[in-house]
């Protein structure tokens, strides 16, 4: 995600300017997992926005790339995820690499699409190109929508309604866009009332309050172990 887009929207809405700056200052900071062990058996793409970067995180191996790295030692992974990106830039970040197929994708984006309010109709057909590019990529793809937006403690009201309204839309686009397929998505959107990030904002969000922190990842690679049995997909 990147706080920098509609900075007068979110300043007037009361995200406060050292909010701002933090968000900015976490986004030049963070440089996204990249790991190629010499006895790799099996390799992972990974793309999508700041969340697939790590932003936020207090080193890229505590990203949600990093904790996998961790966990899977003999997989490659080639971490094509940039700040600021929309559905849109993902498409792109998919047929960067030349380096023909992986055994899977991991996509985490959605969060600038809410925040930048990417019409309904363009982020359908986004999404729908994203899957099948991924799907030409790899047997094993996964998309992690950001979670609930309007959640995180950079939002005031009424904007956080909006932006939560906007997030469940999201997932709803991407829950269509994968259905026939073998995309598995990661489920990470949470009303007020069931959201950790609510209830233990301090510790799960970043500086900014926009961003996870190092438990905030470290509970979405939960969601991804668990939701996605990456330990049976992923050699």
């Amino acid at each position: 995600m990147c706080a920098a887009a509609g900075s007068v929207l979110l300043v007037a809405a009361g995200c406060t300017a050292g909010r701002l700056e933090a968000a900015r200052q976490l986004a030049r900071a963070s440089e996204p997992f990249n790991i190629n062990p010499a006895d790799a058996n099996a390799r992972m793409l990974v793309v999508g926005d700041s969340t697939g970067v790590g932003t936020g995180a207090s080193s890229p191996a505590n990203s949600v790339a990093g904790r996998i790295a961790r966990d899977h030692p003999r997989l490659a992974i080639v971490n094509r995820a940039e700040d600021g990106a929309r559905f849109l830039d993902v498409s792109r970040q998919l047929q960067s690499d030349p380096s023909g197929r992986f055994d899977a994708i991991l996509i985490l984006a959605g969060g600038n699409d809410v925040i930048r309010f990417t019409n309904e109709g363009t982020l359908r057909t986004e999404i729908a190109s994203v899957v099948g590019h991924a799907l030409t990529r790899a047997p094993n793809v996964f998309i992690m929508p950001s979670g609930n937006v309007g959640n995180a403690p950079f939002f005031l009201p009424p904007l956080s309604w909006l932006m939560t309204s906007r997030s469940r839309t999201l997932h709803s686009i991407v829950r269509d866009g994968a259905a026939g397929t073998n995309v598995v998505i990661i489920d990470l959107f949470r009303e007020r009332a069931d959201d950790p990030f609510v209830r233990d904002p301090q510790r799960l969000h970043a500086a900014d309050g926009l961003h996870p922190s190092d438990e905030g990842y470290a509970l979405w690679y939960d969601d991804l172990r668990r939701q996605g049995r990456l330990a049976e997909r992923v050699p």
